[in-house]
């Protein structure tokens, strides 16, 4: 036993140095792409999950000063405004109703107060796992009209379709959706329109891609010239990723390639696609710290508008509150400000005690930064 434990110890040992070879050598290959294009290069990783994912695997250590990478608008909990959070609290505070929502929801600020705060209060808010748990609540409980806070990008956007047509075949009247999804690619074409900051690639959102493919990003090459890739989250992936952007910009070929090839195809999930096109349609969305974007949220349609919470429950009283004084986050997610450019971060702004969404979630661009340490 103590032979097979030394082994298993031994290939363990191996297979982490075989890492960190290859990870010293795409950080060498980076250094001399970056030495060819002979200018800083901005890079923007739009998945919350990817900021992690830098932090934690130490990439930034692994990268030559020219290159400095931006957090952009891909964490769904930061993104979702004060408006939706508040018509949340005020749907939950009905009598007879159940709102049912993921963890990280809780805790985003609305204008004064969150959902912890509304379920101390009184208000019946349930953490639940997955829409379906929702659903199964909404079954066993005819009596309630149970509500899911549908957030989340293309990721989550899916399965919530896939609820709502269970709800509908099955015939559960009492069960409803607030729904504030986000679709990135209009949000990229809104901030690389903006014109407000400098990107020169952009890493694309792995999970999001899965369902969406790349056809949707394509215009990133096409009508901004920007190279793009998607990768995935390990630091193998990244660096290479990132690798692949530069070698985009040294060639002046731009494009949008893949890759986290084992998960991500062209054209995407077309069955995921399809229960999309099923049960919602393109709306404008707000987003928070950034505003309005057209057509880069969801709305229900036939037969399932019955189903969406503040039309059929409401009206709701939403009050017309502004953004935090002196946060950021909203500068974050465009990439003008680093989290640690926030007068806030990590003073009157902390993941205890968060004042704007981006300290929030595990995913959000402060709290990665708050956690490891800075920019590093």
């Amino acid at each position: 036993m103590a032979d097979m434990a030394d082994k298993q110890e031994s290939a363990q040992e191996s297979a982490q140095e075989s890492t960190k070879a290859q990870a010293l050598r795409l950080s060498r290959a980076i250094a001399v792409a970056n030495a060819k294009i002979g200018r800083p290069v901005n890079l923007m990783e739009v998945c919350g999950t990817h900021t992690v994912a830098l932090f934690r695997h130490g990439i930034r250590a692994l990268l030559p000063s020219g290159i400095r990478l931006l957090s952009g608008p891909g964490c769904p909990v930061c993104v979702t405004g004060i408006p939706d959070v508040e018509a949340a609290m005020a749907l939950a505070r009905m009598p007879g109703v159940v709102l049912c929502t993921f963890g990280d929801m809780m805790r985003v600020p609305g204008g004064k107060l969150n959902l912890f705060d509304a379920k101390a209060d009184g208000a019946d808010v349930r953490i639940v796992y997955s829409p379906l748990d929702a659903l199964n609540l909404a079954m066993d409980n005819p009596d309630l009209k149970v509500i899911f806070f549908a957030t989340g990008f293309e990721t989550t956007s899916p399965l919530v379709a896939a609820t709502l047509m269970q709800a509908q075949d099955k015939v559960v009247e009492n069960f409803y959706v607030h729904t504030v999804h986000k679709l990135v690619p209009p949000a990229l074409a809104a901030l690389l329109g903006s014109g407000e900051v400098k990107i020169d690639g952009l890493i694309l959102p792995g999970h999001a891609c899965t369902i969406t493919g790349t056809v949707p990003f394509e215009f990133l090459a096409k009508e901004h010239a920007t190279p793009s890739i998607v990768t995935g989250f390990g630091p193998l992936d990244i660096l290479e990723g990132i690798l692949m952007i530069l070698n985009q910009i040294v060639d002046g070929k731009p494009s949008v390639d893949i890759q986290y090839r084992k998960m991500v195809r062209p054209e995407g999930n077309p069955k995921a696609q399809e229960a999309l096109r099923k049960v919602f349609t393109p709306a404008d969305a707000y987003w928070r710290g950034i505003g309005t974007i057209p057509e880069s949220g969801f709305a229900l349609k036939e037969p399932y508008t019955k189903r969406e919470a503040v039309a059929a429950l409401g009206p709701v009283d939403i009050p017309d509150y502004p953004e935090p004084k002196g946060c950021a986050c909203g500068e974050v997610l465009k990439g003008l400000k680093l989290p640690t450019d926030c007068k806030l971060f990590g003073k009157a702004c902390t993941p205890d005690k968060p004042v704007g969404a981006c300290m929030v979630s595990t995913e959000g661009s402060c709290a990665a930064y708050y956690k490891y340490g800075g920019e590093l």
